[in-house]
């Protein structure tokens, strides 16, 4: 990110945005990369019941404090690079009233693990380990031409790896991972998280029935074995473009998405 860009950030204007029906007011930049329904999704996929649950690349910290929210008892760390980012991300966790269970810390997947360390991240302390990670490759395409855009939704093509090594890292044995991506991306994703995280559940997100997918989430546990399993995709839209009962009860009423297969 050049000076220019978070010079940029630091001023900008911020919008005050509802999500879970009100139940969470997010600050976050004007323009630029901006959280949505991808937040929510994969927050609702988390599952309840984790003591403790590391964010990775949590912008201004919307996806964890809907877990946070949806969750009473869960104790939450945002791991966010930028800064201006990170210091949004803490005044959303006041201003919501996490602060006694939820903290940010400003940092990349690349730190050395002495440095995580001084940052009160402790290799294999969480329970859970959730991510948005960008989108597309930097040696592809075109870039968003707002520079946080572009780091959010963008990183060299490599990079994936390290995230999904750096997750496995900080969550405990038989502790789980869910992530969010583009379709596109599921042979990348599923190799990345090769050799560390299996019983993988893999689920779609239509944006209407017949249509093909646009997301998918992926969640698994580290160390296991167990085969992959591949659940019904989920459809966001129904007639008329509006929201179907069972996406309506996620993003408005704070409800969770089932990773459990059929029996």
């Amino acid at each position: 990110m050049t000076a220019h860009s978070a010079a940029s950030l630091e001023n900008a204007a911020l919008s005050d945005d509802a999500f879970l029906g009100g139940e969470l007011q997010i600050l976050q930049p004007e323009s630029g990369y901006r959280a949505g329904l991808d937040a929510v999704m994969l927050a609702a996929a988390v599952p309840t019941g984790c003591a403790r649950v590391l964010d990775v690349g949590a912008g201004v910290g919307t996806a964890g404090l809907c877990l946070a929210q949806r969750d009473p008892k869960v104790n939450l760390t945002l791991l966010e690079k930028e800064a201006a980012l990170s210091r949004i991300a803490a005044e959303n966790v006041g201003r919501n009233g996490f602060a006694d269970r939820a903290r940010v810390v400003e940092g990349d997947v690349g730190l050395a693990q002495a440095e995580l360390e001084a940052a009160g991240l402790e290799a294999e302390s969480f329970d859970h380990v959730m991510a948005n990670p960008p989108f597309h490759a930097l040696e592809k395409g075109t870039l968003a031409p707002d520079q946080l855009k572009a780091a959010a939704h963008a990183m060299p093509s490599d990079s994936l790896d390290r995230w999904a090594r750096f997750m496995a890292r900080m969550v405990q044995p038989g502790g789980g991972v869910t992530l969010i991506h583009k379709s596109a991306a599921l042979t990348l994703l599923l190799a990345a998280l090769d050799g560390r995280f299996g019983a993988l559940k893999i689920l779609a997100l239509h944006p209407r029935q017949g249509a093909q997918a646009h997301r998918v989430i992926v969640q698994g546990i580290k160390d296991s074995r167990a085969a992959p399993v591949l659940l019904p995709g989920f459809v966001l839209h129904g007639a008329g473009n509006a929201f179907t009962d069972d996406a309506q009860a996620i993003l408005r009423h704070g409800a969770g998405l089932s990773m459990t297969p059929a029996v």
